[in-house]
């Protein structure tokens, strides 16, 4: 049984908008599938969005504790969802959101080697140590494989965003770095170049998704990630091309088209080994006119789902 979570936070983001993302696209689905979240009616997770309001505590690290907190909610509802045996479908607003699902799988499987597929214009590898902007969307992945990246230290955390920043990593390491696979990465900063070739991190840009075909790439990622046990997807829709929507906090030129990104998905979707995936950082209010990426990304979470379903022998209800 598949399980859709809505988990609006946006802490993360350094622009407002994306915990909106979810009403964009169940707005999107009314005229297109209107029975669609009806038969798949999320489970929310309690955001802390009011503290948007008050000033950030660490330039470093902005709202990290309030950060520490959506972790725990999203990897409690995620684990339940898992121990119940369910597929877990997120919606968040910003990727910083991202980190808790992978704690929630953790804590649903501790022993079990998890693999990650990032498809992302961004590595999200940056840590309070080396963030130039101090937005957490910049660092789920880096809480995931344990990172401080002290090497190329720019900044000096104060001992509050530490404490919060050790507990959001967790302990031990939740994902290792080998068991990361990027896909669409085209902006990225030196700290972050420099984990990637630190932990020779596989990287697969949109050039080659291209001249190698999808499902080749596709292919090349499940042998890479063979030795897992279970792999998640996590997909920001700013992977996609800004001429597609620029409906999203950053959006980078020389993204996927809209087939391919469904492409992508939908060959995830159909591996015995993905068990949890995830859609982020729709951000409605950067549309330049009405609601183009929430037509876009519910297009394909509706094409997504409905391999899910085929994969899972469940019988489509929408």
């Amino acid at each position: 049984m598949l399980q859709l979570i809505t988990a609006m936070s946006e802490l993360g983001a350094g622009t407002r908008g994306s915990s909106l993302g979810y009403a964009a696209i169940r707005g999107a689905s009314f005229r297109v599938q209107p029975k669609f979240f009806r038969s798949l009616a999320p489970r929310k997770v309690q955001t802390n969005n009011a503290l948007l309001y008050r000033h950030p505590e660490s330039p470093y690290g902005k709202r990290i504790r309030g950060i520490v907190r959506m972790y725990r909610r999203i990897s409690a509802v995620v684990a339940e969802t898992l121990d119940d045996g369910q597929f877990p479908i997120v919606i968040s607003g910003d990727h910083s959101n991202a980190g808790g699902t992978i704690a929630g799988i953790k804590q649903a499987y501790p022993v079990g080697r998890l693999g990650v597929v990032w498809i992302d214009a961004h590595a999200d590898l940056h840590s309070p140590f080396t963030s130039p902007s101090g937005n957490m969307h910049g660092m789920p992945l880096a809480t995931a494989i344990g990172e401080d990246n002290v090497d190329c230290k720019i900044n000096d955390p104060s001992p509050i965003t530490l404490e919060a920043w050790q507990k959001i990593k967790g302990h031990p390491q939740r994902v290792q770095p080998s068991d990361v696979a990027f896909i669409g990465l085209r902006s990225t900063e030196s700290p972050e170049d420099h984990l990637i070739s630190k932990h020779k991190m596989a990287v697969h840009k949109v050039e080659a998704v291209r001249e190698k075909g999808i499902v080749h790439i596709v292919a090349s990622v499940m042998k890479q990630l063979h030795q897992c046990d279970m792999v998640y997807v996590s997909f920001d829709v700013d992977c996609m091309d800004p001429s597609i929507s620029e409906g999203t906090g950053t959006p980078v030129p020389g993204g996927f088209t809209q087939e391919e990104a469904k492409a992508l998905l939908e060959l995830f979707a159909d591996h015995p080994k993905v068990m949890c995936m995830e859609f982020t950082e729709i951000n409605p209010l950067l549309d330049k006119g009405g609601n183009a990426m929430g037509e876009v990304a519910f297009s394909l979470l509706q094409s997504t789902v409905f391999r899910l379903q085929e994969r899972l022998g469940l019988r489509g209800s929408f």
